[in-house]
C-alpha cells in the first residue's frame, strides 16, 4: 500500500462540554469522523468542525451512533431495526446540511461506539447501517473493521467497505476489539501505538492481546481524539507512516 488515511473522532462535545482538541487534530488527520448529535455533538459544534475541516482539506464522515447522549453511545441498545435505520439517516442528513454550507459534503459513514462493535458481529444492526447508507447515497463508503459482518453486508449490497484499524485499541484473537470495560481495551504506550499503526498500514496485521498475529488489512488508521495526549500521539503516528514511505490522503 502506498497511501493511507489517518482519521479521528471529532466534534464529540455537547453544549458547554468539550472533548478533545478538534482544532489541533484537524491539522494532523486526513479524515474527520464528526459526531452527528446522537452520541455527542450539537449543531454549533457540527457547523464549526465542518467549516474547519473544509478549510483544511480534511474529508468529513458522518459518525453515526445510538440515541444515547448520557452513555456517549457506548452502551449497546437492541433497537427496532427500522428505527435504527431511520436514526442513522437522520444523522447523516443533519451533518450534510453543515457540510453544504461549508462548501463540502459528507464523504463516508462510520458507526460509533457500541453501534460500531455490534454491527461488526450482528447481522441485524449491520443491515440497518447498510440500508440507511444505501437509501441516502449508495456511493458513500462505510468505514468499518475489515471482514466484519458489516463489511461483508456492505459489499453484498453493492456498497464500498473501507477497512479501518485502531492504533490505540486492543484486539482479540478473532479480530474484534477488546471491550472498553477490559483493562486491555486501550494501548497507552506511545511507541507501541506508533508501531501498531505502521504494522497495520504496511503489513496488514495487528498483534492481539494474547500475542496472536491477526490479519488486519486496512486503508485507514484511527487515533481516538479522547485518548490522553491524542494530538501528540496522532502527530507521531502521522510522521511514522510518512517515514515508512506512505502518502497520507483521504480514502474518500
Amino acid at each position: 500500500m502506498s497511501t493511507i488515511d489517518l482519521n479521528a473522532d471529532l466534534g464529540e462535545g455537547f453544549g458547554a462540554w468539550r472533548l478533545g482538541d478538534d482544532d489541533a487534530l484537524l491539522a494532523v488527520v486526513t479524515s474527520a469522523n464528526v459526531a452527528c448529535g446522537f452520541h455527542a455533538g450539537d449543531p454549533g459544534l457540527m457547523r464549526r468542525v465542518c467549516r474547519l475541516a473544509a478549510e483544511r482539506g480534511v474529508a468529513i464522515g458522518a459518525q453515526v451512533g445510538y440515541r444515547d447522549l448520557a452513555g456517549f453511545g457506548r452502551r449497546r441498545i437492541d433497537y427496532d431495526l427500522d428505527e435504527l435505520r431511520d436514526d442513522i439517516l437522520y444523522q447523516i442528513g443533519a451533518l450534510e446540511a453543515f457540510c453544504r454550507i461549508a462548501g463540502t459534503r459528507v464523504r463516508y459513514v462510520k458507526p460509533h461506539g457500541a453501534l460500531y462493535n455490534t454491527a461488526a458481529v450482528q447481522q441485524g444492526q449491520a443491515s440497518a447501517v447498510v440500508n440507511a447508507v444505501a437509501d441516502y447515497d449508495a456511493g458513500l463508503p462505510i468505514l468499518c473493521q475489515p471482514e466484519s459482518v458489516l463489511a461483508v453486508a456492505a459489499e453484498a449490497a453493492g456498497l464500498t467497505a473501507i477497512g479501518e484499524g485502531f492504533a490505540d485499541r486492543g484486539y482479540r484473537a478473532d479480530g474484534t476489539l477488546v471491550p472498553r470495560s477490559s483493562p486491555d481495551a486501550l494501548v497507552h504506550e506511545p511507541t507501541a501505538v506508533v508501531e501498531r499503526a505502521v504494522r497495520m498500514a504496511v503489513e496488514g496485521t495487528v498483534v492481539a492481546v494474547d500475542g496472536t498475529l491477526v490479519p488486519n488489512a486496512v486503508s485507514s488508521i484511527c487515533v481516538h481524539g479522547d485518548t490522553p495526549g491524542a494530538v501528540n500521539l496522532a502527530g507521531r503516528v502521522r510522521a511514522a507512516l510518512r517515514s515508512a514511505g506512505l502518502t497520507l490522503k483521504p480514502f474518500a
